[in-house]
């Protein structure tokens, strides 16, 4: 098979969420080795191929006639395919009529444009793909109806439908659903062999998509931010000892890998893209590892000993050099015109921004629609010196995050060690259920010695565990805080089925667990952003100082557990609320918690006959958009979190609830 250069792209569905998509970032790099073209988006496929349509109408313009600035007239082109040959379709000629002195060219200008309405509004697109192939990655279950959106308008881009691949999380534990809901095969698990992709191409042959380096390039193609910020993700094994019910990793990466290689990716991403501040491992269970000291010494040795600092490269200087290199154009002038937009609004001051100021109108860089590869390169040689003088070089300490948790149950004390020596913040552990208490406590104890202060844990709950199972591990978490001198956040995470209709919404409830007691632990995680914070006075505000207030709480009206200081000390109601709900009798209270825990509050009287249980489920009543955020205690708090996580004082980002969410790693594509 010859290979001929190829249209390619890569497409994320537009959900939230903290990391990149590793595997599309080496299904990049793999299309990159063998000449093609690649292109990355993120988000509805709608907006992508309508901008796709006034890329195309303004590339045809400017080739009509290139006398007139058609890229500042892109929000009039945009209205004028949005409405057809309307008003504004009329107004537009008239006013290009106004700039052109050829009366031939008119004409001309007004087929296109007719014609490029035509194109959208009857989806001509359709018969006209661009694409030799394109990517699907898919993340968690739950994002089921947004990822088959996705996937299905997908098939309008692609020459041969064969060629729509799609891959993931979601892709490889709903294979069989995905498959009859789009009649697209997916690509299951790891691309871990030579040639799984283009297995009739010579030059295919020989390259493990899994083994390749990272193109971070493509992350400048989109608008979306994903929060980790600088850093290498990478493995240092993979796959996971353990055969837990309620992980999917058995499934995605079945085989065990106690090492990978990383040095040679870690040199191919500095070369390229220069050094990273953190280093983000995406290993579901490292410490299984018999090979973890040699892993620990390959960390320090790329950098990351306790205590090191970064200071970032000058990344003007890298984005120039790959612009020059016709690496990614798109991106790197996305990202050129970002730092020019940082550098000019925050770094250089007094006259030397007057001169920047006058470089930058001189090469048309202070707008992103008139910023072209020449000029950028051009005015490069007079901003070198002032971005070099003037840039950010201040050292930052660097981390090294364990992302997915480390498994307790392998913790001993010469492990602990040895994690002390590497910047470790924060140090995750898993603790999955009460009875890993021993194995768990030991481990954090370990981690106190070896004076690792900050711990970020995740607990699992929905599952089969019991409620008050939750509360003892929080409090066990606030105890040892207060004990050891350290700070503990826990993290909740609601457990989510991994296969069937359950696995594609967050509905499921749990044996022991019921609708209301997952919305009262979720609304008191909202404030904090999912945190669940050391101090023993927050935590006994939150949830209660003994499990009888821990129910009761459970129990309580939703919006008088969100607002709480307006419902207890302004309003009085929550007072109300409790002697309520304490007066029940026996059968009284089994027919209120029945109707609670349910947590459906519409058409109260057809639940029951009770007069008194019809005045106690009137507090349930009051909804949260009836407050409006009133109460300051409330919004202070929540603004305190949203601070902290932007300003990564928490190195945490995991901010869903949902337990797939501590195996994210994006499988391929």
């Amino acid at each position: 098979m010859k290979k001929q250069t190829r249209n390619i792209l890569l497409v994320e569905p537009g959900y939230k969420n903290k990391y990149p998509p590793i595997g599309l970032m080496k299904i990049a790099t793999y299309h990159r080795m063998l000449g093609d073209n690649v292109r990355f988006y993120k988000g509805d496929i709608s907006k992508f191929i309508f901008d796709g349509i006034i890329e195309e109408t303004i590339i045809q313009l400017s080739s009509i006639d290139d006398s007139i600035d058609w890229k500042n007239k892109k929000d009039k082109i945009v209205q004028v395919i949005r409405t057809g040959h309307g008003t504004k379709f009329k107004a537009f000629l008239k006013e290009i009529a106004e700039e052109i002195n050829d009366i031939f060219t008119i004409p001309l200008i007004e087929v296109w444009l007719k014609h490029y309405v035509s194109y959208y509004k009857k989806k001509q697109y359709k018969d006209d793909p661009k694409w030799d192939r394109v990517y699907v990655t898919t993340l968690f279950t739950f994002y089921w109806k947004i990822t088959i959106k996705t996937i299905v308008a997908c098939k309008d881009l692609v020459k041969d439908i064969d060629e729509l691949k799609v891959g993931g999380v979601l892709a490889s534990l709903l294979t069989k659903e995905v498959e009859e809901e789009t009649g697209i095969k997916t690509i299951t698990g790891l691309l871990d062999k030579p040639g799984l992709l283009d297995p009739k191409l010579k030059e295919a042959k020989s390259i493990i998509i899994d083994d390749l380096p990272l193109d971070y390039s493509i992350l400048d193609e989109i608008d979306y931010k994903y929060p980790t910020g600088s850093a290498y993700f990478t493995f240092m094994t993979k796959g996971c000892t353990r055969t837990c019910a309620f992980c999917s990793v058995p499934i995605l990466e079945p085989t065990y890998k106690e090492k990978i290689p990383t040095k040679d990716k870690f040199k191919a991403i500095n070369k390229l893209y220069g050094e990273q501040q953190n280093l983000l491992l995406m290993d579901n269970n490292v410490l299984a590892s018999p090979k973890f000291p040699e892993i620990i010494k390959e960390i320090k040795q790329m950098g990351f000993k306790k205590g090191a600092t970064f200071i970032e490269p000058n990344q003007l200087d890298i984005s120039i050099r790959n612009l020059k290199k016709g690496i990614n154009d798109i991106a790197y002038i996305n990202r050129i015109y970002k730092l020019l937009e940082v550098f000019i609004d925050k770094r250089v001051k007094g006259e030397n921004a007057k001169l920047v100021y006058d470089i930058y109108d001189e090469y048309e860089l202070l707008s992103r629609e008139n910023l072209e590869k020449y000029n950028i390169i051009k005015a490069y040689k007079s901003l070198k010196p002032l971005y070099e003088k003037y840039r950010d070089k201040s050292p930052k300490l660097r981390y090294v995050d364990f992302n997915q948790g480390t498994d307790a149950r392998y913790v001993t004390d010469d492990i602990m060690k040895l994690i002390s020596e590497i910047p470790i913040n924060p140090l995750r552990i898993a603790f999955d259920y009460w009875g890993m208490k021993k194995q768990y406590e030991n481990a954090v104890r370990l981690a106190a010695k070896y004076k690792i202060n900050r711990l970020s844990n995740y607990l699992l709950f929905n599952f089969k565990d019991k409620p008050e199972h939750l509360y003892q591990r929080m409090k066990l978490n606030v105890d040892m805080s207060e004990e050891l001198g350290i700070h503990i956040y826990s993290f909740p995470m609601k457990y989510i089925p991994l296969f069937g209709e359950e696995a594609k919404h967050r509905k499921f409830i749990g044996k022991f667990w019921n609708q209301k007691f997952i919305r009262a632990i979720q609304s008191i995680s909202n404030v904090t952003r999912g945190i669940v914070p050391p101090g023993r006075s927050f935590f006994e505000k939150a949830y209660g100082k003994d499990l009888h207030e821990y129910f009761e709480i459970l129990y309580m009206p939703e919006t008088y557990i969100v607002y709480r200081k307006l419902f207890e000390q302004e309003l009085g109601l929550t007072e109300k609320w409790q002697m309520l709900f304490r007066s029940l009798e026996k059968e009284e209270l089994i027919e209120a918690k029945s109707i609670i825990e349910q947590n459906d509050f519409t058409d109260l009287e057809s639940k029951t006959c009770s007069k008194k249980l019809l005045h106690l489920l009137e507090h349930y009543t009051v909804s949260r958009g009836d407050v409006k955020e009133s109460d300051n205690e409330y919004t202070s708090l929540k603004k305190k979190y949203d601070h902290l996580i932007q300003n990564d004082q928490f190195i945490d980002l995991t901010l869903t609830y949902d337990y797939e969410d501590r195996f994210e790693d994006v499988i391929a594509p």
